[in-house]
């Protein structure tokens, strides 16, 4: 009994079929990802913010959580502004690479690193005209 209880259960994960209500965090990065394809997703920043503002020396915490909410938004106009320029792919690996309390500045960081990696800088694109 135990036997079949275990082939059940591993052909179900492997399937990814799953009674666990984490799944809930899955279906939100799936559709998130699907929104990716077309926008900037709308991601409410506050609670990562206010736990860099809780570790700030330079700032009071407060003058932080402003500064960082500020500095996510700009980084986020960014994104609206640039956002077709990256790949639909890159774009829809990188929000279901966030589950955690994502924020702009790390999305932004994963589609320039997915840029980067690439097309290297100092390096020329290939040549894609067949030599005689």
């Amino acid at each position: 009994m135990l036997r079949r209880l275990i082939i059940v259960i591993a052909a179900a994960s492997a399937i990814g079929v799953s009674s666990c209500p984490t799944d809930v965090f899955a279906a939100r990065r799936t559709t998130d990802a699907a929104v990716a394809a077309d926008s900037v997703p709308s991601w409410d920043v506050t609670p990562s913010c206010r736990a860099a503002a809780s570790i700030a020396y330079s700032q009071t915490p407060s003058d932080r959580l402003t500064s960082c909410l500020a500095s996510e938004q700009r980084t986020r106009e960014e994104l609206n502004k640039n956002w077709s320029t990256f790949p639909a792919t890159d774009r829809i690996s990188c929000v279901k690479s966030l589950t955690f309390s994502p924020t702009y500045t790390e999305l932004v960081t994963c589609l320039e690193m997915r840029r980067d990696v690439k097309n290297p800088s100092g390096t020329k694109p290939p040549d894609t005209k067949p030599r005689p």
